[in-house]
């Protein structure tokens, strides 16, 4: 690699929780950012980063105009809904979107591509089993539409690899830290915990990492990664109940003790996205996100921790982290 001052990078979803700090990275190692964000964008995490903001859409068929003069591309930005009404914008955002992308680095000359999919797109071994690269759920056995998306998105990913062009994956687990600002699924049980809504919990595990370790790992995959190679972005498993623990050491506040069994949020979400969300009510429980929580979703980051160096920094401090930023920025009540 070059000298990174001499370098530009183009980045989607910059204001989003990774790519907020991915771009910092990038301009602490001396590289140049361009980031494109869409227009309702809520810019509040590249306030005062010195980043050249371009508005747009990942299916713009003119997007590679905005990537010409940049050497590297991370494609970081998704959407991300467990709601079954989001299917749509699901497939228009995350697969018509990764290819359009895709085809626009290709017409810019871009070097190398790093594309951000998911453990999602992976799936999930037998129950409590831990997997890694090599295993692929079949896309019929992902559960939702934004799995399936992600699924296909990576395949995309692939196929451009295959035909040449120089693009890495990246499957981040679960990131836990600051800048969580819609928040994510994790920042919600984080949150959640700290506005005391959380009097019992699931019986389920994930993946956890400290998200500056996932910006990391991004930019190790682009000085280090093979083409075409997918690698998982992780640190611990753990099971939501050793999570809990450990917020409640942090803030001092009890862990939920008691499980509640999968029928009952099962139950609650069905009611909700059939029946309120049909009568034109908010829903306030995904029955995909419970279906995705009756099973844990362990992994393995050996192979970045190896072939990148991917960082295993303490998810206690990030909890931290994440636990501060809350507080400090208002969410907790």
């Amino acid at each position: 690699m070059l000298n990174p001052k001499y370098q530009k990078v183009f980045v989607t979803g910059g204001t989003g929780f990774i790519g907020a700090h991915l771009v910092r990275l990038l301009l602490q190692q001396g590289y140049t950012v361009k980031a494109l964000v869409r227009s309702s964008s809520n810019l509040e995490n590249l306030r005062g980063l010195e980043v050249e903001i371009v508005k747009g859409d990942l299916n713009d068929p003119n997007l590679w105009r905005q990537m010409v003069g940049c050497q590297y591309l991370f494609h970081v930005a998704a959407h991300y809904s467990l709601w079954q009404a989001d299917r749509e914008l699901l497939y228009r955002h995350n697969v018509q979107g990764t290819r359009n992308v895709l085809t626009a680095a290709s017409k810019a000359d871009i070097e190398r591509t790093v594309y951000t999919s998911s453990v999602a797109a992976i799936g999930v071994g037998s129950p409590g089993e831990v997997v890694n690269e090599t295993h692929q759920s079949p896309l019929e056995k992902l559960v939702g539409n934004y799995k399936k998306s992600k699924f296909l998105a990576e395949q995309i990913a692939m196929e451009a690899a295959n035909s040449g062009q120089e693009v890495v994956i990246v499957n981040p687990s679960s990131p836990i830290g600051s800048l969580d600002i819609k928040p994510t699924p994790t920042g919600d049980i984080i949150l959640r915990f700290l506005q005391r809504q959380m009097p019992f919990y699931l019986d389920t595990g994930l993946n956890f990492i400290d998200v500056r370790d996932v910006a990391w790992g991004h930019l190790l995959a682009l000085q280090h990664g093979k083409s075409g190679d997918r690698y998982i972005l992780g640190h611990q498993n753990l099971s939501l109940k050793q999570l809990l623990e450990q917020l409640a050491d942090i803030t001092g506040l009890l862990a939920p003790q008691r499980t509640v069994p999968p029928w009952l949020p099962l139950s609650v979400a069905w009611v909700d996205e059939k029946i309120l969300a049909a009568l034109g009510k908010s829903p306030s429980v995904p029955l995909d996100g419970v279906r995705m929580a009756k099973q844990p979703m362990y992994y393995d980051a050996a192979k970045a921790v190896r072939e990148l160096g991917l960082p295993q920094s303490s998810l206690k401090a990030a909890l931290k982290d994440a636990v501060d930023w809350f507080v400090a920025q208002g969410y907790v009540k």
